[in-house]
């Protein structure tokens, strides 16, 4: 894709593929409207909000209803077989001969005949492929009336836990960094500013433009599946993190309001803290749609917004959009008392979120909320909480109403169209219009921030130096390092030597799958031999070995919910368990808080004195058989913790025990053999067990009771060790309990 560039002397430079230039005044600009004259959206001279309500002024309804959608996720190049399947002319991507940048049938449709310009990219082949996909896309966008560029969106795409296992840089990927609860472990927002400094790059190397994140939830409920994506437990530490990180993806160094080439919107999330759901259970699935607040904390889960990502220390000021989770946050709406989805609740959105605190960014649901419910409760979908009885439309009107601006996943226009329409006889076409114009305003803002106007185009060589780059590659290792916390250590770390190592494979039972569809067992080999061997030597059997590594993970369930159980004369719910062994919920409560769904003709979805088991019981028997096949000789544990885990099952089979909330296997690797010393600390607490769980609330932070080791020591918030024993610094100073 050539473009061609045009530099202004003292301004941003022009980038076009087929718009015509203006000249005036000696500067250029793009006639993106084909008439000839600079119209004042066309203007970069004048501020983004003056510009963005030109064009908003001048847009129809459907071209504003387009803006308001955004793309379900998409596959560069899109393989058949796959979640997000695509077509080129009608045939597969094998079948068409294809480059993996063209774009589908299915992403020219939206872009021109839905008028979408909010797309978001799953997955991208490489740098190349993503630089030159978003080149694509904005001239093709570039091509219709106004010229308005596609806003490209992503998911986290920088954690470290499913990239390889060795440390590399300068393979075209981005770099890795730990995962959310891993950030949080290094209790450095200094860490985490650098993280943001090196997203907001890559991302824009590939043409991302906005961040489906940071993840601000406060970490109040252990048994949360999302949890690993948050900064923690503590409201102070999740804030300042959601402060540094939102600042840093939006802020381009020299830029008077800080926004510019270098900036990434961030839409934090999930408004007002998809944390607290009962039981565990997450909103993905109808069974688990309530967030709970027994503990009456809502004043905690609004920390993170309202001083972390709505208060940045840098002039773009706050996060430039907001997702609310797809929860039923029961009991919180004072003044109507209604219990719905977030984004359908009026009160969360436009009392709280707009006029309470006076939120003026964007408000995007999460993906898929007005679709029709399905069937069957146990699905992954049917998200329309509380509005069941509403048709798509009506759905899609109720928030626009509460002040949302953006559908997530909606590619298709003729709901917002038709709400439209029953807007105006509800309200008259003057009020309809000025309230679409206003989420057209702050939609086009955000593309007018990033430059976009100007000039989307990349070069696809300079993409490939920036993305993986060294520089962030390294970066990111080194806070991988920081963010692994070690937990017990009886004088058996390091292994400086090398020495004969067994490590056992795992072997994981079925399950189910985020998708909700059965997962067969699997066994795994939890590190690669050729690793392994950088250090040690891999033996086959512990009566060979000096000493064990033996690595395990946290718990795994089925989410809390079971249509066996249900179709056995039950309710169908199930406790989510954090022990390996099966666990009976003698404690659990015996009428839940929140509960009622359209499929159910019940309302309490209590579990109470229910068995919970673990996918990975077999986890448990590999520490406690390596330790009796060592015969006394050191057995080092290493948890995969994305949940926070009862260790008093493990803790006495193990000579020391690490923390991994997702890392690279390297930097595992180097800690054991004392190449680099642990120094992260736990952003969450370790309980006791179950029955501390239980009697916790949902949406209270750390109150639960630690475990208390063998040593001593308690798995609290805030605990790590490093070669010296337990840690005690600046950190622990500043974050404690």
């Amino acid at each position: 894709m050539d473009f061609k560039l045009y530099k202004n002397p003292d301004g941003p430079d022009i980038g076009t593929t087929g718009a015509r230039i203006i000249e005036a005044d000696g500067l250029y600009f793009k006639d993106l409207s084909g008439t000839g004259e600079l119209l004042p959206y066309e203007d970069w001279r004048l501020s983004d909000e003056e510009r963005a309500k030109d064009l908003a002024s001048r847009l129809s309804i459907p071209e504003i209803a387009g803006l308001m959608l955004y793309s379900p996720h998409q596959m560069v190049p899109a393989m058949p077989g796959g979640p997000f399947p695509g077509t080129y002319e009608g045939k597969t991507f094998p079948e068409s001969g294809a480059l993996p940048w063209d774009l589908t049938d299915q992403q020219k449709s939206f872009v021109d005949r839905d008028h979408v310009r909010h797309i978001l990219a799953m997955a991208l082949e490489n740098a190349e492929t993503a630089a030159r996909w978003s080149n694509e896309l904005q001239a093709y966008a570039e091509s219709l009336p106004w010229g308005i560029p596609v806003n490209i969106s992503s998911d986290p795409r920088h954690g470290s836990s499913q990239a390889g296992a060795e440390y590399k840089s300068g393979a075209g990927d981005v770099s890795k960094w730990p995962e959310g609860l891993g950030m949080a472990a290094t209790f450095s927002p200094e860490t985490c500013r650098a993280f943001g400094d090196a997203v907001s790059k890559e991302c824009r190397a590939m043409g991302i433009t906005t961040a489906l994140f940071p993840q601000v939830d406060l970490a109040t409920e252990p048994r949360w599946m999302r949890l690993e994506d948050t900064f923690g437990s503590h409201p102070q530490l999740v804030t300042d993190f959601s402060r540094v990180y939102c600042d840093s993806l939006q802020t381009t160094g020299g830029s008077p309001d800080g926004w510019g080439k270098d900036s990434v919107c961030a839409m934090a999330k999930h408004w007002p803290g998809g944390a607290p759901c009962e039981g565990g259970r997450d909103a993905h699935y109808p069974f688990g749609r309530y967030a709970v607040y027994p503990g009456n904390n809502l004043k905690d889960h609004l920390k993170p917004f309202l001083e972390g990502a709505f208060d940045l220390p840098g002039p773009t000021k706050s996060a430039a959009a907001i997702m609310p989770y797809y929860t039923v946050s029961w009991g919180l709406d004072e003044k109507d008392g209604k219990n719905v989805g977030n984004s359908y609740s009026h009160y969360l959105i436009n009392d709280l979120l707009r006029e309470k605190y006076g939120y003026e960014g964007i408000v995007c649901t999460d993906w898929g909320i007005t679709a029709d419910p399905e069937p069957e409760i146990d699905s992954f979908s049917s998200r329309c909480y509380g509005v069941e009885d509403l048709t798509e439309a009506q759905r899609h009107l109720l928030a626009i109403e509460n002040g949302v601006d953006q559908f997530g996943g909606n590619s298709a226009i003729a709901p917002i169209l038709e709400a439209y329409e029953i807007g105006c006889e509800r309200h008259g076409e003057e009020v309809m219009r000025q309230r679409m114009e206003r989420s057209a305003v702050r939609l086009l803002k955000n593309i007018f921030r990033c430059g976009l106007f100007e000039n989307p185009y990349l070069d696809p060589e300079e993409s490939v130096k920036v993305a993986g780059c060294e520089e962030f590659c390294r970066a990111g290792y080194e806070a991988q390092l920081k963010s692994v916390v070690m937990i017990k250590n009886t004088g058996v770390l390091p292994q400086r030597e090398r020495r004969k190592v067994y490590i056992p494979m795992r072997h994981i039972g079925p399950m189910k799958a985020f998708f909700r569809w059965d997962m067969p067992a699997q066994d795994i080999d939890p590190v690669s031999t050729e690793l392994v061997e950088k250090y040690y030597d891999r033996v086959g059997s512990p009566q060979e070995a000096d000493f064990a590594i033996v690595f395990i993970e946290s718990p795994l369930s089925d989410g809390g919910y079971s249509k066996a159980d249900r179709e056995a004369g039950g309710n169908g719910y199930l406790p989510i368990t954090l022990q390996y062994r099966p666990y009976k919920a003698e404690t659990a409560r015996e009428v839940s808080i929140g509960g009622g769904d359209p499929r159910e003709d019940f309302t309490n979805r209590s579990y109470k004195g229910k068995v919970g088991c673990a996918a990975n019981e077999s986890d448990l028997d590999l520490v406690l058989d390596t330790k009796k096949a060592m015969g006394g000789k050191p057995v080092i544990v290493v948890l995969r913790m994305h949940k926070p885990t009862v260790p008093g099952e493990f803790e006495g089979s193990a000579d020391g025990i690490l923390v991994d909330f997702g890392v690279q296997g390297q930097a595992i690797m180097e800690l054991i053999s004392g190449a680099a010393e642990p120094g992260g600390l736990l952003p969450v607490q370790m309980p006791r067990n179950m029955e501390t769980v239980e009697a916790h609330c949902e949406d209270v932070p750390l109150d639960m009771e630690a475990y208390t080791d063998s040593e001593g020591n308690t798995y609290d918030f805030g605990f790590g060790m490093n070669w010296g024993g337990v840690i005690k610094d600046e950190r622990t100073g500043r974050y404690h309990r």
